[in-house]
């Protein structure tokens, strides 16, 4: 077996997210795999690698949410950190997106590059290429990582009000 079988990748956060955002233990990889603008053979290691971890339970069916709600907390900024970029056409992330944009007044904005996306701001490289184009068809998908990318780059005052909205939603 390959050793970087057992490393989570930053697409293992968005597969787990999706899982939660379903809240549907009955999904198939394949499904996923199309949700997610992936391959089949990403969603099956990803899935591997997350049971590894202890993050999926009953036989990579189930996240294990209170886990989960623990790595965002205090490990997704320090293993997937993020800084903002170059100012670039894209989908509202972090503290510009739903819903945070309600709690925070900021004058930058947060974007991941997208060319359909309908606002510009400071570029926020998203966890998976993918990740606008799933966000777009899933509202529920594209809060909760609106929200970790908040985690990723916000300030404590953001970072506070997301990982409350965080916990609220997974738990």
């Amino acid at each position: 077996m390959n050793k970087d079988f057992r490393q989570m990748k930053p697409q293992d956060v968005v597969v787990l997210t999706k899982l939660i955002a379903l809240n549907n233990l009955d999904y198939t990889q394949t499904a996923l795999a199309e949700m997610l603008y992936m391959s089949q053979s990403e969603i099956s290691s990803s899935i591997s690698r997350s049971t590894y971890a202890g993050l999926l339970m009953n036989k990579g069916k189930e996240v294990n949410r209170k886990l989960f709600v623990d790595f965002i907390k205090y490990g997704l900024a320090v293993v997937f950190p993020q800084h903002p970029g170059a100012i670039v056409r894209g989908t509202l992330t972090a503290h510009s997106a739903p819903p945070l944009d309600m709690e925070i007044l900021s004058e930058e904005k947060y974007v991941w590059p997208y060319a359909k996306g309908q606002s510009r701001g400071q570029s926020i490289t998203p966890l998976y290429p993918t990740v606008p184009k799933a966000a777009a068809l899933d509202n529920n998908l594209y809060e909760l990582l609106a929200l970790m990318d908040a985690v990723r780059v916000g300030r404590a005052r953001e970072k506070k009000i997301a990982l409350e909205l965080l916990e609220q939603r997974i738990c």
